[in-house]
């Protein structure tokens, strides 16, 4: 079957039945779309002959509803975790007026809810849907209802393909009839109470399922305005794996695609949180509150400020959390961003083949960097083990040093011959205290220093390439400062949060926990290297779990160097 990159899943199940289907209708969906996957909700629809061409009507938002959204996102993590899944809301509506229409087959609230089709950011190329064929002679005749039934709704891309699934179900669908079960949620279904503003806030970093959940039955609840708090800055600072935190702006703009793809009638206001309140204690046109059982406490918490400062207290909405059934013991039991996070590191993040065509393929050389303290040098101990060679700049930094070397007789030359030891070896504490804090000698001596130091590391390069090895990792704390990065194929950072570096500072190398911050605040913080890394490591955690990050990161790597050199034989 071909594979499309965004399709759109009409689900025409009653809604009582839909959670049991739910699981086997994505894994089906999943065989088709490869990318986005939008879910319209039209439980009872009859796209079967002798009920007309349907049409999209308003249903109301219920219990079962809210329910059926949390479960889908929650399955959708589980058995389809590479789909974008966004559930989409423009036909949920609170009315008090209800109208049955036999060419519906289900109870809906009166209107039309898409005037002109919806635009969606990405264009549906197929169409698929649950509905249950009675006959599979209808399979034309119902295929084209289903093409001209959502392009009513949405627009979608030309030659609008479809697809009518056929989850094994019959067995239940037999039980349900067996129970005398029918659609009637107006009967069955208890309303949601709805507000005309509603407000929550997230760090909301990767978009996942959980944040889905809360955004989409927030659109449930609110029927005017969705205020949305986004932590910026200080509410950053102590995450884990903070560096891989997505820009605020990126963050913002993922937000604002979704929710008007979900429900573009709903006016949205989305604003940086550099505090845990933010605007909910001081808006009085706020009404509800979506929170977690994990963050119920900050929802009582900005009730407890509203009512300083003369506001009415807001409605707390609770909502569930999503168990993530892929999480590792060093993760949390529910879907998280920091454990999406933390299954970055070791992976590629962005494409390292950018402006290096001029770099022989063997050997593919890694430079490995990361502030003190960062445990870079042990990762690189182990890419040793595991057959890289490995490059140690440090130490080509003291050989540049020695009687005889270019760098030895530049240095005195600059900065004077009382530097000399006994030895005629170079005093480099002496030659420390002349550069420390002062910006134009400390370049003075990285502009004598560094190139020499680059000449060696192309000279251990070269000696790798003749002894025909195949990957050389580039031990380099200042790989990225001295502008390295044109002799290397990736580029590889250790990251470590800035009290446990000082921490191990302090105990290595015997110094005040002031020095140590004085130490890591003349290097690049590590936002500013993961800017520029193609992998992320982290050796904050036991060092089987950094292990196990490396033999990852080894294991990927192999697989690219492979490629990077099939790629490049002459075709056959």
């Amino acid at each position: 079957m071909s594979m499309f990159s965004t399709g759109i899943l009409v689900l025409t199940s009653p809604l009582h039945t839909l959670p049991l289907r739910i699981a086997p209708v994505l894994s089906s969906a999943a065989q088709v779309v490869e990318r986005t996957l939008y879910v319209h909700l039209h439980p009872g629809l009859n796209l079967g002959v002798g009920g007309g061409q349907p049409r999209p009507v308003f249903i109301p938002p219920v219990v079962d509803l809210s329910s059926l959204i949390t479960g889908l996102y929650s399955n959708a993590a589980n058995v389809c975790g590479h789909l974008d899944v966004r559930v989409l809301l423009t036909n949920v509506r609170a009315h008090p007026n209800n109208a049955s229409s036999p060419e519906t087959g289900g109870t809906g609230v009166a209107g039309n809810p898409f005037p002109s089709p919806q635009p969606l950011s990405h264009s549906p190329e197929v169409v698929l849907t649950d509905f249950a064929l009675q006959d599979p002679g209808q399979s034309p005749l119902v295929a084209q209802c289903l093409q001209r039934y959502t392009g009513y709704c949405y627009v979608c891309t030309p030659g609008l393909a479809s697809v009518l699934l056929h989850p094994q179900l019959q067995k239940l669908e037999e039980e349900v009839e067996k129970e005398g079960q029918k659609d009637d949620w107006d009967s069955r279904s208890e309303r949601m109470e709805t507000y005309s503003e509603v407000v929550v806030g997230g760090t909301f970093d990767r978009l996942h399922g959980a944040h889905k959940t809360l955004l989409n039955i927030s659109c449930l609840l609110a029927n005017k305005r969705f205020l949305i708090g986004v932590c910026d800055q200080e509410l950053l600072k102590k995450k884990v794996l903070k560096e891989l935190i997505e820009p605020y702006a990126l963050r913002v703009q993922r937000l604002h695609e979704f929710l008007q793809d979900v429900k573009p009638s709903l006016q949205y206001e989305i604003v940086p949180l550099s505090d845990p309140f933010g605007p909910s204690v001081i808006d009085a046109q706020l009404q509800c509150i979506v929170v977690s059982e994990e963050t119920r406490r900050g929802g009582e918490a900005v009730n407890k400020k509203r009512l300083e400062n003369g506001l009415p207290g807001l409605v707390l909405h609770e909502i569930q959390l999503l168990k993530d059934a892929h999480h590792t013991e060093m993760e949390e039991e529910k879907i998280s961003s920091s454990s999406l996070r933390s299954r970055l590191l070791g992976t590629l993040l962005t494409d390292p083949k950018q402006n290096k065509s001029h770099l022989p393929l063997v050997p593919y050389v890694i430079g490995l960097t990361g502030s003190s303290g960062s445990g870079k040098s042990s990762i690189a101990q182990q890419l040793e083990a595991m057959g890289a060679v490995r490059i140690d700049s440090d130490q080509l930094g003291h050989e540049t040093y020695q009687p005889g070397e270019v760098a030895y007789n530049r240095v005195l030359e600059e900065f004077g011959s009382d530097l000399i030891n006994e030895d005629k070896t170079i005093n480099r504490r002496a030659l420390g205290r002349k550069v420390f804090g002062n910006k134009e000698r400390l370049k003075a001596l990285t502009d004598i220093v560094w190139p020499e130091i680059a000449l060696l590391v192309k000279e251990r390069i070269q000696q790798a390439r003749e002894e025909g090895k195949q990957v050389c990792v580039v031990d380099a704390a200042v790989l990225l400062e001295a502008g390295w990065t044109d002799i290397v194929h990736e580029v590889w950072v250790a990251v470590i949060p800035e009290e446990e570096a000082v921490s191990r500072i302090t105990a290595r190398d015997g110094v005040s926990q002031e020095d140590a911050v004085r130490r890591l605040q003349s290097q690049w913080p590590n936002t500013q290297q993961v800017e520029q890394a193609n992998v992320v490591l982290c050796t904050l955690w036991e060092p089987e779990i950094t292990q196990k990050q490396v033999r990852k990161a080894w294991d990927l790597l192999q697989k690219r160097i492979q490629q990077s050199r099939e790629g490049a034989k002459p075709p056959s």
